[in-house]
């Protein structure tokens, strides 16, 4: 998401902030029921726990590309993927918890530095028609996390992403040129002595080295603000604040993250440009993943329940139930859309072709999930409403 989406967004923020804190005068306000407190407990220890399962899946990233780089070969290039592509299952579920202002969004928040697409990728490394391109072939500029900090989102543009998992992912997999998969960069792009392929291997070895280091260390912040028992961090504050502030912060992630994000930004931009530059994950073909974890996110705040990377579930009381005890038919139609959502997610090929001219049914699947997701926002905006909070109305690109 670029700079000026984000603005919007936080202006429509902070009006709803505002007014939940004083709550809504209208008549047909319903106050909220003694379990919201709960919920927002709940809530918090799914942050908490979602935080945990993508910074160990971080680590368990950060340790297969050590092997990689000590050591590039075909397996260990491989090994390498596919921790990349297990690292992001519990990170994409994490997206909830944006757009309002919160720990991992605020100004000084970390989002950008994590997960901040499209990206250009001749910022970082070379591309084809010019081998010299990007950070790695300038050798005027040194490689180190303040370097890469800094030229994350530099002018000219915030296409220059430098840092997070779309930069790991590019230098794992390449640009994707090939058709009928993913980026097929080669390992020996990291075969150093002579014999690799491309230009600077070392260089490229430090670069997705400390990529993957800053990865671990902003995922940690995450996991520091919403560590129970600290009364100075985030999820103390969160937790002293009214309960209608509380759900007014997880509506505003739930409600922009369905309507305006996946279902604007990342599925009806991509629909309309035909392009798999406009994919999510687009160097290693993975935006259908994206796609369903990011729904998935909004039904485990939802039901107050996230299955953690061990296998075990931690659940509490949710959101749903808050709203069952006022309006038990919307809690049923908000819960049946959202159950719909995932499975239209699930249904989808992959991205670059379910999007392509000509595939007539691959543009109806992601059609009828942009549809779903919209009338998911529309649902949960209902929530809004009932409870006299300010309702967001979703903000244009």
């Amino acid at each position: 998401m670029n700079r000026q989406n984000f603005a919007l967004i936080s202006t429509s923020l902070a009006a709803l902030l505002t007014a939940a804190c004083g709550g809504d005068d209208s008549s047909d306000a319903t106050p909220l029921p003694a379990s919201a407190t709960n919920a927002v407990s709940t809530y918090s220890q799914i942050v908490y726990a979602s935080y945990q399962d993508s910074l160990t899946a971080a680590e368990e990233l950060d340790a297969a590309l050590a092997a990689f780089i000590a050591t590039p070969s075909a397996a260990t290039h491989q090994a390498a993927q596919t921790a990349w592509l297990a690292s992001r299952e519990p990170y994409l579920q994490t997206e909830v918890y944006r757009f309002y202002q919160g720990p991992i969004d605020a100004e000084d928040g970390p989002e950008g530095l994590l997960n901040a697409w499209p990206l250009d990728e001749n910022h970082i490394d070379y591309v084809v028609g010019d081998d010299d391109a990007g950070i790695i072939n300038d050798l005027q500029m040194t490689i180190d996390a303040a370097t890469l900090e800094a030229q994350n989102e530099a002018p000219p543009g915030d296409k220059n992403i430098s840092t997070g998992y779309h930069a790991v992912e590019f230098l794992l997999w390449g640009q994707d040129m090939n058709p009928n998969g993913p980026g097929q960069r080669p390992f020996t792009d990291y075969v150093t002595g002579g014999s690799g392929t491309a230009a600077n291997q070392g260089r490229r070895g430090q670069y997705l080295s400390t990529a993957s280091e800053l990865l671990v260390e902003h995922l940690q912040s995450l996991v520091d603000a919403w560590a129970p028992n600290d009364p100075d961090n985030y999820r103390a504050e969160f937790e002293a604040e009214a309960p209608a502030v509380g759900l007014s912060r997880i509506l505003s992630g739930m409600t922009i993250l369905s309507a305006f994000e996946t279902g604007g930004e990342r599925l009806q931009a991509a629909l309309d440009a035909r392009d798999q530059e406009e994919e999510h994950s687009c160097f290693s073909d993975n935006t259908h993943r994206d796609m369903v974890q990011d729904v998935r996110g909004v039904q485990n705040v939802w039901l107050g329940a996230y299955r953690r990377l061990d296998g075990t579930t931690l659940s509490g009381p949710s959101l749903r139930d808050v709203v069952a005890t006022t309006d038990a038919d919307l809690a049923r139609d908000v819960t049946a859309k959202i159950a719909a959502s995932l499975t239209l997610a699930e249904a989808l090929q992959r991205f670059e072709l379910e999007i392509a001219p000509g595939n007539t049914a691959g543009n109806a699947r992601v059609i009828a999930l942009i549809d779903s997701l919209r009338e998911q926002g529309d649902l949960l905006d209902r929530t809004f409403e009932l409870y006299g909070l300010t309702r967001i109305q979703d903000p244009q690109p």
